[in-house]
């Protein structure tokens, strides 16, 4: 070290480095840095932290296994409400089965079938089901997939769909199946 390193420029006294500001001269370096009884207190608190800090490790633990099973059990169940509204629709279907062993009317017959249809129908579209209106629309590559390409009959049905082949649906305003259409050209 420099002498200016070690006294004071303005009167000329030694500086000793190794004191703290907030305390005069070295004495504090010479006394003990704690008691037993503040060692034993932080002892005390760092065990307590370390036993709250696991405690809350396994709470999260716990939380996040529980989280994981009733995702699980959601999934796997996630189809029950739609099936079991659909057990009136296949009890249906099955009365109509029985009265085509035993019927011969094509009327009868068929009046019962497009009932049964009928109730397909509504009881997919109160699940959230919805199909895609598509015949005469602007083609839309979003919505549409498009099979093939034919003459249009008239002007203004170039570039719209003509004719479908595959009806595309929504569940829930999201598209589960694109329609596949024949566009005019």
């Amino acid at each position: 070290m420099t002498e200016k390193d070690t006294y004071n420029e303005e009167n000329g006294t030694p500086i000793d480095i190794n004191t703290d500001e907030s305390v005069s001269g070295s004495t504090h370096l010479n006394e003990p840095v704690a008691n037993e009884d503040e060692i034993e207190k932080l002892q005390l608190q760092v065990q307590e932290l370390k036993e709250k800090y696991l405690r809350q490790a396994a709470e999260f633990d716990n939380f996040r296994k529980r989280t994981a099973k009733e995702r699980l059990e959601l999934i796997q169940t996630a189809g029950k409400d739609v099936i079991v509204s659909l057990l009136e629709v296949i009890d249906d279907f099955d009365r109509a089965d029985k009265q085509l062993q035993t019927s011969n009317d094509a009327a009868v017959i068929k009046e019962g079938v497009q009932l049964v249809f009928t109730k397909l129908k509504n009881t997919l579209q109160a699940k959230g089901l919805k199909a895609m209106q598509t015949i005469g629309t602007d083609f839309n590559p979003d919505t549409q997939e498009a099979i093939t390409e034919i003459p249009a009959a008239t002007e203004d049905m170039k570039g719209k769909v003509v004719d479908e082949v595959v009806k595309g649906y929504y569940l829930n305003d999201k598209i589960i199946r694109f329609a596949k259409v024949v566009v005019g050209k």
